[in-house]
Protein backbone atom coordinates (compact mmCIF):
# COMPACT_ATOMS: atom_id res chain seq x y z
CA UNK A 1 0.00 0.00 0.00
CA UNK A 2 2.62 2.56 0.98
CA UNK A 3 4.76 1.62 -2.31
CA UNK A 4 1.60 2.14 -4.45
CA UNK A 5 0.99 5.58 -2.74
CA UNK A 6 4.77 6.76 -2.55
CA UNK A 7 4.96 5.95 -7.13
CA UNK A 8 2.63 8.29 -7.41
CA UNK A 9 3.94 11.03 -5.04
CA UNK A 10 7.71 10.83 -4.85
CA UNK A 11 7.74 13.44 -2.37
CA UNK A 12 5.71 11.58 0.00
CA UNK A 13 7.99 8.71 -0.28
CA UNK A 14 10.25 10.48 1.82
CA UNK A 15 7.76 11.15 4.25
CA UNK A 16 6.85 7.62 4.41
CA UNK A 17 10.45 6.22 4.94
CA UNK A 18 10.88 8.51 7.76
CA UNK A 19 7.36 7.68 9.56
CA UNK A 20 8.28 3.53 8.71
CA UNK A 21 12.01 3.98 10.33
CA UNK A 22 11.68 5.49 13.79
CA UNK A 23 15.66 5.33 14.27
CA UNK A 24 16.34 7.37 11.53
CA UNK A 25 17.51 10.90 12.03
CA UNK A 26 16.52 10.49 15.91
CA UNK A 27 19.06 12.27 17.50
CA UNK A 28 17.93 14.81 20.79
CA UNK A 29 18.70 18.52 19.79
CA UNK A 30 21.18 19.71 21.63
CA UNK A 31 20.18 22.45 23.90
CA UNK A 32 16.64 20.99 24.95
CA UNK A 33 15.86 19.51 28.18
CA UNK A 34 14.86 16.04 27.83
CA UNK A 35 13.19 16.22 31.15
CA UNK A 36 10.40 18.28 29.50
CA UNK A 37 9.27 16.68 26.36
CA UNK A 38 8.08 18.22 23.50
CA UNK A 39 4.02 17.78 22.81
CA UNK A 40 2.45 17.68 19.71
CA UNK A 41 -1.81 17.65 19.92
CA UNK A 42 -3.13 17.00 16.65
CA UNK A 43 -7.01 17.26 16.88
CA UNK A 44 -8.72 16.33 13.58
CA UNK A 45 -12.39 17.25 12.87
CA UNK A 46 -14.85 15.03 12.35
CA UNK A 47 -12.64 12.18 11.70
CA UNK A 48 -14.16 8.75 12.31
CA UNK A 49 -13.28 6.11 14.29
CA UNK A 50 -12.66 3.84 11.93
CA UNK A 51 -11.34 6.37 8.63
CA UNK A 52 -8.04 5.56 9.41
CA UNK A 53 -6.06 2.12 8.60
CA UNK A 54 -4.78 1.42 11.98
CA UNK A 55 -8.32 1.21 13.33
CA UNK A 56 -9.94 -0.73 10.33
CA UNK A 57 -9.80 1.28 7.48
CA UNK A 58 -10.01 -0.83 4.17
CA UNK A 59 -10.46 2.31 1.87
CA UNK A 60 -8.71 5.65 2.81
CA UNK A 61 -4.94 5.06 3.12
CA UNK A 62 -3.17 6.55 5.76
CA UNK A 63 0.36 4.61 5.81
CA UNK A 64 2.26 7.92 8.04
CA UNK A 65 -0.37 7.37 10.77
CA UNK A 66 -0.85 3.74 10.24
CA UNK A 67 3.19 4.04 10.93
CA UNK A 68 2.43 6.31 14.01
CA UNK A 69 0.61 3.75 15.65
CA UNK A 70 2.63 0.57 14.48
CA UNK A 71 5.32 2.65 16.66
CA UNK A 72 3.28 3.19 19.41
CA UNK A 73 0.23 2.83 21.42
CA UNK A 74 -3.66 2.92 20.47
CA UNK A 75 -6.28 3.61 22.17
CA UNK A 76 -9.20 1.54 21.60
CA UNK A 77 -11.35 2.95 24.26
CA UNK A 78 -11.00 6.91 23.62
CA UNK A 79 -13.97 9.30 24.07
CA UNK A 80 -14.18 12.74 23.31
CA UNK A 81 -15.93 15.39 25.75
CA UNK A 82 -18.54 16.28 23.26
CA UNK A 83 -20.19 15.17 19.95
CA UNK A 84 -19.70 18.39 17.98
CA UNK A 85 -16.95 21.22 17.95
CA UNK A 86 -17.03 24.07 20.33
CA UNK A 87 -17.44 22.32 23.39
CA UNK A 88 -15.54 18.77 22.69
CA UNK A 89 -12.49 22.19 22.07
CA UNK A 90 -13.32 23.51 25.42
CA UNK A 91 -13.47 19.80 27.65
CA UNK A 92 -10.07 19.39 25.80
CA UNK A 93 -8.47 22.53 27.29
CA UNK A 94 -10.03 22.56 30.59
CA UNK A 95 -10.39 19.27 31.49
CA UNK A 96 -14.31 19.33 32.81
CA UNK A 97 -16.86 17.16 31.52
CA UNK A 98 -20.05 18.42 29.92
CA UNK A 99 -21.67 18.16 33.44
CA UNK A 100 -19.51 21.22 35.04
CA UNK A 101 -18.49 22.88 31.51
CA UNK A 102 -19.48 26.61 30.70
CA UNK A 103 -19.62 25.52 27.23
CA UNK A 104 -21.81 22.42 26.29
CA UNK A 105 -22.72 23.09 22.71
CA UNK A 106 -22.37 25.24 19.70
CA UNK A 107 -22.67 28.61 20.68
CA UNK A 108 -22.50 31.23 17.67
CA UNK A 109 -23.17 34.23 20.01
CA UNK A 110 -26.44 35.06 17.95
CA UNK A 111 -27.03 38.45 20.59
CA UNK A 112 -25.05 40.47 18.07
CA UNK A 113 -27.62 39.87 15.30
CA UNK A 114 -28.81 43.73 14.45
CA UNK A 115 -30.70 44.37 11.18
CA UNK A 116 -28.21 47.28 11.09
CA UNK A 117 -25.04 45.32 12.48
CA UNK A 118 -25.17 42.24 10.49
CA UNK A 119 -25.55 38.19 10.99
CA UNK A 120 -23.20 35.96 12.15
CA UNK A 121 -24.15 33.96 9.67
CA UNK A 122 -23.77 36.02 7.00
CA UNK A 123 -20.49 35.71 5.32
CA UNK A 124 -19.99 38.95 3.59
CA UNK A 125 -21.41 40.54 6.85
CA UNK A 126 -18.64 38.62 8.80
CA UNK A 127 -15.74 40.14 6.19
CA UNK A 128 -16.78 43.49 6.78
CA UNK A 129 -17.22 43.77 10.49
CA UNK A 130 -14.93 41.33 12.47
CA UNK A 131 -16.90 41.60 15.75
CA UNK A 132 -19.33 39.27 13.90
CA UNK A 133 -16.63 36.37 14.05
CA UNK A 134 -16.27 33.69 16.01
CA UNK A 135 -18.24 32.04 19.01
CA UNK A 136 -19.28 32.89 23.27
CA UNK A 137 -16.35 34.17 24.08
CA UNK A 138 -15.08 32.05 28.20
CA UNK A 139 -14.94 33.69 30.53
CA UNK A 140 -12.75 36.16 32.14
CA UNK A 141 -10.75 34.02 34.82
CA UNK A 142 -10.84 30.69 32.56
CA UNK A 143 -7.24 29.00 32.79
CA UNK A 144 -6.94 26.61 29.62
CA UNK A 145 -3.86 23.86 29.89
CA UNK A 146 -1.67 25.50 27.47
CA UNK A 147 -1.36 29.01 30.21
CA UNK A 148 -0.43 26.29 32.31
CA UNK A 149 2.31 25.42 30.14
CA UNK A 150 3.51 28.57 29.81
CA UNK A 151 4.04 28.82 33.42
CA UNK A 152 6.48 25.97 33.42
CA UNK A 153 8.50 26.77 30.57
CA UNK A 154 6.87 25.57 27.02
CA UNK A 155 6.38 28.09 24.31
CA UNK A 156 3.08 27.27 22.92
CA UNK A 157 1.38 27.49 19.11
CA UNK A 158 -1.37 26.51 17.61
CA UNK A 159 -3.02 26.34 13.73
CA UNK A 160 -5.97 25.53 12.54
CA UNK A 161 -9.74 25.81 14.21
CA UNK A 162 -9.91 27.82 17.50
CA UNK A 163 -14.14 27.88 17.91
CA UNK A 164 -13.87 29.08 21.59
CA UNK A 165 -14.01 32.91 21.57
CA UNK A 166 -14.39 35.79 19.05
CA UNK A 167 -12.20 38.39 17.68
CA UNK A 168 -11.68 41.47 19.94
CA UNK A 169 -12.87 39.40 23.07
CA UNK A 170 -10.46 38.48 26.26
CA UNK A 171 -11.24 34.91 24.47
CA UNK A 172 -9.07 34.62 21.81
CA UNK A 173 -5.75 31.93 21.48
CA UNK A 174 -3.06 34.31 22.19
CA UNK A 175 -5.24 35.42 25.19
CA UNK A 176 -5.91 31.98 26.55
CA UNK A 177 -2.38 30.74 26.90
CA UNK A 178 -0.98 30.81 22.92
CA UNK A 179 1.89 32.63 22.10
CA UNK A 180 1.50 31.87 18.36
CA UNK A 181 -1.62 31.46 16.50
CA UNK A 182 -2.70 30.73 13.09
CA UNK A 183 -5.99 29.79 11.41
CA UNK A 184 -9.37 30.20 12.02
CA UNK A 185 -10.80 32.05 15.03
CA UNK A 186 -14.44 31.70 13.48
CA UNK A 187 -15.71 27.95 13.11
CA UNK A 188 -18.50 29.07 10.54
CA UNK A 189 -15.48 30.50 8.82
CA UNK A 190 -13.81 26.54 8.39
CA UNK A 191 -16.49 26.03 6.33
CA UNK A 192 -14.83 26.90 3.21
CA UNK A 193 -10.81 25.64 2.92
CA UNK A 194 -10.32 28.84 0.74
CA UNK A 195 -11.51 31.31 3.24
CA UNK A 196 -11.38 34.94 2.14
CA UNK A 197 -8.61 35.31 5.24
CA UNK A 198 -7.12 33.68 8.22
CA UNK A 199 -5.75 35.42 11.48
CA UNK A 200 -2.15 35.47 12.49
CA UNK A 201 -2.34 36.51 16.19
CA UNK A 202 -4.80 39.15 16.41
CA UNK A 203 -4.93 40.17 12.93
CA UNK A 204 -6.67 39.52 9.93
CA UNK A 205 -4.25 38.24 7.31
CA UNK A 206 -5.83 38.59 3.78
CA UNK A 207 -5.74 35.52 1.26
CA UNK A 208 -6.18 35.33 -2.83
CA UNK A 209 -9.66 33.56 -2.47
CA UNK A 210 -12.82 35.69 -3.02
CA UNK A 211 -15.77 34.99 -0.87
CA UNK A 212 -17.36 31.98 -1.92
CA UNK A 213 -20.40 31.30 0.59
CA UNK A 214 -20.74 28.23 1.44
CA UNK A 215 -23.89 26.33 0.77
CA UNK A 216 -23.38 28.01 -2.66
CA UNK A 217 -24.58 25.96 -5.17
CA UNK A 218 -23.93 24.94 -8.85
CA UNK A 219 -24.16 28.15 -11.66
CA UNK A 220 -26.98 28.20 -13.43
CA UNK A 221 -27.06 25.61 -16.49
CA UNK A 222 -24.01 24.14 -15.40
CA UNK A 223 -23.20 20.43 -16.13
CA UNK A 224 -22.45 18.54 -13.26
CA UNK A 225 -20.43 15.74 -14.79
CA UNK A 226 -18.10 18.51 -15.92
CA UNK A 227 -14.88 19.24 -13.97
CA UNK A 228 -14.71 22.75 -14.62
CA UNK A 229 -18.59 23.59 -13.29
CA UNK A 230 -16.85 23.26 -9.89
CA UNK A 231 -14.30 26.20 -10.51
CA UNK A 232 -15.55 28.74 -7.70
CA UNK A 233 -15.15 25.85 -5.39
CA UNK A 234 -11.26 25.49 -5.71
CA UNK A 235 -8.93 28.71 -5.65
CA UNK A 236 -4.91 30.28 -5.07
CA UNK A 237 -4.81 29.97 -0.93
CA UNK A 238 -5.78 26.10 0.84
CA UNK A 239 -5.95 26.98 4.36
CA UNK A 240 -4.53 23.56 5.18
CA UNK A 241 -0.90 24.20 3.41
CA UNK A 242 -0.90 27.87 4.61
CA UNK A 243 -1.07 26.36 8.66
CA UNK A 244 0.99 23.34 8.22
CA UNK A 245 3.62 25.94 6.78
CA UNK A 246 3.24 28.08 10.16
CA UNK A 247 3.51 25.07 12.10
CA UNK A 248 6.83 23.89 10.67
CA UNK A 249 7.87 27.73 11.05
CA UNK A 250 7.00 27.53 14.18
CA UNK A 251 9.15 24.25 15.48
CA UNK A 252 12.11 25.26 13.79
CA UNK A 253 12.04 29.01 15.27
CA UNK A 254 11.22 27.11 19.21
CA UNK A 255 13.31 23.88 18.77
CA UNK A 256 15.73 24.53 21.37
CA UNK A 257 13.22 25.05 24.08
CA UNK A 258 10.08 23.12 25.15
CA UNK A 259 7.24 23.76 22.91
CA UNK A 260 3.55 22.56 22.93
CA UNK A 261 2.17 22.73 19.42
CA UNK A 262 -1.82 22.21 19.07
CA UNK A 263 -2.66 21.52 15.46
CA UNK A 264 -6.66 21.57 15.12
CA UNK A 265 -6.77 20.94 11.52
CA UNK A 266 -10.57 21.43 10.39
CA UNK A 267 -9.74 18.41 8.11
CA UNK A 268 -12.08 16.32 7.18
CA UNK A 269 -14.78 18.50 8.15
CA UNK A 270 -16.87 19.48 5.35
CA UNK A 271 -16.59 21.35 2.85
CA UNK A 272 -15.15 18.60 0.83
CA UNK A 273 -12.35 20.54 -0.54
CA UNK A 274 -8.81 18.58 -1.21
CA UNK A 275 -5.74 18.44 -3.48
CA UNK A 276 -6.64 17.91 -6.83
CA UNK A 277 -3.54 15.27 -7.03
CA UNK A 278 -5.03 13.19 -4.45
CA UNK A 279 -8.88 13.44 -5.83
CA UNK A 280 -6.93 12.46 -8.99
CA UNK A 281 -5.71 9.04 -7.10
CA UNK A 282 -8.78 8.53 -5.52
CA UNK A 283 -11.26 8.74 -8.50
CA UNK A 284 -8.97 6.11 -10.12
CA UNK A 285 -9.21 3.92 -7.07
CA UNK A 286 -13.15 4.34 -6.39
CA UNK A 287 -14.71 4.63 -9.74
CA UNK A 288 -17.20 6.76 -11.39
CA UNK A 289 -19.56 8.64 -8.97
CA UNK A 290 -22.94 10.35 -8.29
CA UNK A 291 -22.27 13.53 -8.06
CA UNK A 292 -23.02 15.84 -4.49
CA UNK A 293 -24.71 18.63 -5.72
CA UNK A 294 -25.08 21.02 -2.24
CA UNK A 295 -28.56 19.60 -0.94
CA UNK A 296 -27.10 18.41 2.04
CA UNK A 297 -25.33 21.80 2.83
CA UNK A 298 -21.58 23.17 2.19
CA UNK A 299 -20.38 23.24 -1.61
CA UNK A 300 -21.00 20.74 -4.22
CA UNK A 301 -18.42 17.81 -5.58
CA UNK A 302 -18.22 15.54 -8.49
CA UNK A 303 -16.24 13.32 -6.81
CA UNK A 304 -17.80 13.35 -3.09
CA UNK A 305 -16.18 10.16 -2.20
CA UNK A 306 -13.18 10.66 -3.93
CA UNK A 307 -12.71 14.08 -2.04
CA UNK A 308 -13.85 12.95 1.00
CA UNK A 309 -10.68 10.06 1.03
CA UNK A 310 -8.22 12.42 -0.33
CA UNK A 311 -8.70 14.76 2.68
CA UNK A 312 -8.07 11.88 4.95
CA UNK A 313 -4.90 11.27 3.19
CA UNK A 314 -3.44 14.85 2.49
CA UNK A 315 -3.80 15.00 6.22
CA UNK A 316 -1.95 11.86 6.72
CA UNK A 317 0.65 12.73 3.98
CA UNK A 318 1.45 16.28 6.29
CA UNK A 319 1.58 14.08 9.64
CA UNK A 320 4.00 11.73 7.81
CA UNK A 321 6.11 15.64 7.05
CA UNK A 322 5.85 16.54 10.34
CA UNK A 323 7.64 13.70 11.39
CA UNK A 324 10.29 14.01 8.73
CA UNK A 325 10.70 17.66 10.04
CA UNK A 326 11.64 16.42 13.94
CA UNK A 327 13.83 14.26 12.99
CA UNK A 328 15.41 16.52 10.55
CA UNK A 329 15.57 18.97 13.62
CA UNK A 330 16.48 16.15 15.81
CA UNK A 331 12.88 16.29 18.13
CA UNK A 332 11.76 13.57 17.19
CA UNK A 333 12.56 11.19 20.49
CA UNK A 334 12.00 14.12 22.74
CA UNK A 335 8.06 14.50 21.38
CA UNK A 336 5.08 12.80 22.22
CA UNK A 337 2.50 12.98 19.54
CA UNK A 338 -1.05 12.23 20.16
CA UNK A 339 -3.43 12.11 17.46
CA UNK A 340 -7.21 12.08 17.62
CA UNK A 341 -10.80 13.58 16.61
CA UNK A 342 -12.79 15.91 18.11
CA UNK A 343 -15.71 13.49 17.51
CA UNK A 344 -17.78 11.37 15.32
CA UNK A 345 -18.18 11.15 11.20
CA UNK A 346 -20.88 13.02 9.46
CA UNK A 347 -23.84 13.03 7.96
CA UNK A 348 -24.29 15.73 5.63
CA UNK A 349 -22.08 17.94 2.80
CA UNK A 350 -21.80 15.16 0.63
CA UNK A 351 -19.86 12.74 3.22
CA UNK A 352 -20.58 9.11 3.14
CA UNK A 353 -19.90 7.51 6.52
CA UNK A 354 -21.58 4.13 5.62
CA UNK A 355 -19.96 3.63 2.83
CA UNK A 356 -16.65 4.42 4.00
CA UNK A 357 -17.57 2.59 7.37
CA UNK A 358 -16.52 5.85 8.79
CA UNK A 359 -17.77 4.92 12.01
CA UNK A 360 -15.85 1.79 12.28
CA UNK A 361 -17.28 -1.04 14.56
CA UNK A 362 -20.33 1.56 15.54
CA UNK A 363 -23.18 1.93 13.47
CA UNK A 364 -23.06 4.82 11.00
CA UNK A 365 -26.57 5.65 11.27
CA UNK A 366 -27.33 9.34 10.74
CA UNK A 367 -28.69 9.24 14.01
CA UNK A 368 -25.83 7.41 15.97
CA UNK A 369 -22.69 9.65 14.86
CA UNK A 370 -21.65 13.77 14.99
CA UNK A 371 -24.33 15.36 16.95
CA UNK A 372 -25.24 12.44 19.41
CA UNK A 373 -23.97 10.57 22.51
CA UNK A 374 -23.95 7.40 20.52
CA UNK A 375 -20.34 5.53 20.70
CA UNK A 376 -20.16 6.73 16.92
CA UNK A 377 -21.02 10.17 17.76
CA UNK A 378 -17.93 10.24 20.68
CA UNK A 379 -15.79 7.00 20.64
CA UNK A 380 -12.32 8.49 18.44
CA UNK A 381 -9.25 7.22 17.37
CA UNK A 382 -6.25 7.90 19.81
CA UNK A 383 -2.94 7.35 18.72
CA UNK A 384 0.23 7.91 21.24
CA UNK A 385 4.11 8.04 20.16
CA UNK A 386 6.62 8.80 21.99
CA UNK A 387 10.34 7.20 21.25
CA UNK A 388 11.84 5.48 24.15
CA UNK A 389 9.03 6.00 26.30
CA UNK A 390 6.09 4.48 25.04
CA UNK A 391 6.56 0.55 23.50
CA UNK A 392 5.85 0.09 20.18
CA UNK A 393 3.21 -1.82 18.70
CA UNK A 394 0.88 -1.61 22.01
CA UNK A 395 -2.39 -0.81 22.09
CA UNK A 396 -4.47 0.01 25.39
CA UNK A 397 -8.29 -0.30 26.39
CA UNK A 398 -8.11 2.18 29.20
CA UNK A 399 -11.19 4.36 29.44
CA UNK A 400 -9.92 7.37 28.32
CA UNK A 401 -11.23 11.05 27.17
CA UNK A 402 -10.42 14.05 25.68
CA UNK A 403 -10.61 15.54 29.31
CA UNK A 404 -7.76 13.59 30.28
CA UNK A 405 -5.25 15.39 28.86
CA UNK A 406 -5.11 18.59 31.54
CA UNK A 407 -3.72 16.29 34.19
CA UNK A 408 -1.70 13.96 32.02
CA UNK A 409 0.83 17.05 30.45
CA UNK A 410 0.89 18.07 34.17
CA UNK A 411 2.18 15.41 35.23
CA UNK A 412 4.44 15.45 32.10
CA UNK A 413 5.81 18.91 32.27
CA UNK A 414 5.27 19.38 36.16
CA UNK A 415 2.55 22.53 36.20
CA UNK A 416 0.27 22.18 39.09
CA UNK A 417 -3.19 20.36 37.91
CA UNK A 418 -6.31 21.84 39.24
CA UNK A 419 -9.60 20.00 40.41
CA UNK A 420 -11.00 18.41 36.98
CA UNK A 421 -12.98 15.57 35.82
CA UNK A 422 -9.76 13.68 34.08
CA UNK A 423 -7.25 11.45 35.10
CA UNK A 424 -3.47 11.47 33.90
CA UNK A 425 -3.00 8.44 31.51
CA UNK A 426 0.40 8.72 32.05
CA UNK A 427 1.31 4.85 33.44
CA UNK A 428 -0.68 3.92 30.74
CA UNK A 429 1.95 5.86 28.22
CA UNK A 430 4.80 4.52 29.88
CA UNK A 431 3.27 1.39 30.80
CA UNK A 432 4.77 1.33 34.43
CA UNK A 433 3.12 2.82 37.79
CA UNK A 434 -0.19 2.69 39.20
CA UNK A 435 -2.87 3.73 36.52
CA UNK A 436 -6.35 5.65 38.08
CA UNK A 437 -9.32 4.60 36.48
CA UNK A 438 -12.57 6.85 35.38
CA UNK A 439 -15.37 5.25 37.54
CA UNK A 440 -17.52 6.94 34.82
CA UNK A 441 -17.62 9.31 31.57
CA UNK A 442 -20.56 11.46 31.38
CA UNK A 443 -21.81 13.46 28.47
CA UNK A 444 -24.87 16.40 28.55
CA UNK A 445 -25.57 17.62 25.48
CA UNK A 446 -28.09 20.27 24.53
CA UNK A 447 -28.45 20.00 21.21
CA UNK A 448 -30.05 17.88 18.79
CA UNK A 449 -33.42 17.20 21.15
CA UNK A 450 -31.40 16.97 24.35
CA UNK A 451 -29.16 14.45 25.28
CA UNK A 452 -27.34 12.85 28.47
CA UNK A 453 -25.41 9.77 28.56
CA UNK A 454 -23.65 8.15 31.42
CA UNK A 455 -20.66 5.30 30.69
CA UNK A 456 -19.78 2.93 33.61
CA UNK A 457 -17.68 -0.07 32.99
CA UNK A 458 -19.58 -2.42 29.95
CA UNK A 459 -22.70 -0.45 30.72
CA UNK A 460 -23.92 2.78 28.58
CA UNK A 461 -27.12 5.13 29.34
CA UNK A 462 -28.32 7.38 27.20
CA UNK A 463 -31.69 9.72 27.34
CA UNK A 464 -31.94 11.77 24.15
CA UNK A 465 -35.12 14.03 23.06
CA UNK A 466 -35.09 15.93 26.64
CA UNK A 467 -36.49 19.10 25.14
CA UNK A 468 -37.42 19.05 21.58
CA UNK A 469 -41.25 17.99 22.29
CA UNK A 470 -40.81 14.50 21.79
CA UNK A 471 -41.12 11.76 24.27
CA UNK A 472 -37.75 11.14 25.98
CA UNK A 473 -36.41 7.69 25.06
CA UNK A 474 -34.21 5.91 27.98
CA UNK A 475 -31.61 3.28 26.91
CA UNK A 476 -29.37 0.97 28.27
CA UNK A 477 -26.66 -0.87 26.76
CA UNK A 478 -24.05 -3.34 27.45
CA UNK A 479 -21.10 -2.44 25.37
CA UNK A 480 -19.10 -5.77 25.64
CA UNK A 481 -22.03 -7.45 24.26
CA UNK A 482 -23.55 -4.58 22.25
CA UNK A 483 -21.13 -2.34 20.62
CA UNK A 484 -23.57 -1.19 18.17
CA UNK A 485 -25.95 -0.56 20.60
CA UNK A 486 -29.37 -2.11 19.32
CA UNK A 487 -30.58 -4.22 22.23
CA UNK A 488 -32.42 -1.68 24.74
CA UNK A 489 -31.79 -3.34 28.24
CA UNK A 490 -33.33 -0.57 30.50
CA UNK A 491 -36.40 -2.59 31.23
CA UNK A 492 -34.56 -5.47 32.81
CA UNK A 493 -32.19 -3.59 34.45
CA UNK A 494 -32.96 -1.55 37.09
CA UNK A 495 -30.40 -1.89 39.55
CA UNK A 496 -27.98 -0.63 36.76
CA UNK A 497 -30.43 2.21 36.26
CA UNK A 498 -30.13 3.27 39.96
CA UNK A 499 -26.56 3.47 39.52
CA UNK A 500 -26.56 5.36 36.81
CA UNK A 501 -28.96 7.95 38.40
CA UNK A 502 -26.29 7.96 41.09
CA UNK A 503 -23.54 9.07 39.26
CA UNK A 504 -25.31 11.74 37.99
CA UNK A 505 -26.48 13.15 40.95
CA UNK A 506 -22.85 13.58 41.61
CA UNK A 507 -22.05 14.80 37.65
CA UNK A 508 -24.76 17.36 36.49
CA UNK A 509 -24.43 20.79 37.33
CA UNK A 510 -26.97 22.99 36.35
CA UNK A 511 -25.63 25.51 32.74
CA UNK A 512 -24.82 29.14 33.43
CA UNK A 513 -26.14 29.51 30.47
CA UNK A 514 -29.91 29.25 29.69
CA UNK A 515 -28.53 28.27 26.30
CA UNK A 516 -27.44 25.20 27.23
CA UNK A 517 -29.87 23.98 30.12
CA UNK A 518 -32.36 20.60 29.55
CA UNK A 519 -34.65 21.61 32.41
CA UNK A 520 -36.14 17.95 32.48
CA UNK A 521 -33.12 16.98 33.75
CA UNK A 522 -33.68 19.04 37.28
CA UNK A 523 -36.18 16.60 37.52
CA UNK A 524 -33.34 13.73 37.71
CA UNK A 525 -32.01 11.56 35.14
CA UNK A 526 -34.55 9.20 35.12
CA UNK A 527 -37.27 12.28 35.00
CA UNK A 528 -38.03 11.21 38.41
CA UNK A 529 -38.56 14.76 40.61
CA UNK A 530 -35.80 15.01 43.66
Amino acid sequence: MIKSIASKFPLLGICLAFACNPSQGSNTQIGQDPTKPNIIYILADDLGYGDLGAFGSTKIETPNLDALAKGGMLFTQHYSGAPVCAPARYMLMTGQHSGHAYIRGNDEWRERDSPSGGDVWNFADMEKDSTLEGQRPLPEGTVLFPKRLQSVGYTTGSVGKWGLGAPQTNSIPTKMGFDFFYGYNCQRQAHTYYPVHLYKNENRVPLRNKLVAPSTKLPDGADPKKADSYSDFTQQDYAPDLMFAEMINFISENKDKPFYFYWATPIPHVALQAPQRWVDYYEKKFGEETPYLGNKGYFPHKNPRAAYAAMVSYLDENVGKLIEHLKKEGLYENTLIIFTSDNGPTFNGGTDSEWFNSAGPFTEDPAKIKGHVHEGGIRVPMIASWPGKIAPGTKSDLLSSHIDMMATFGEIAGYEVPQNDGISILPTLLGKGEQKQHEYLYWEFPEYGGQVAVRFGDWKLIRQHLSDNQTPTLELYNLAQDPLETTNLAKTHPEILAQAESIFNQAHQPSELEKFRIPLLEKGLLGIEK
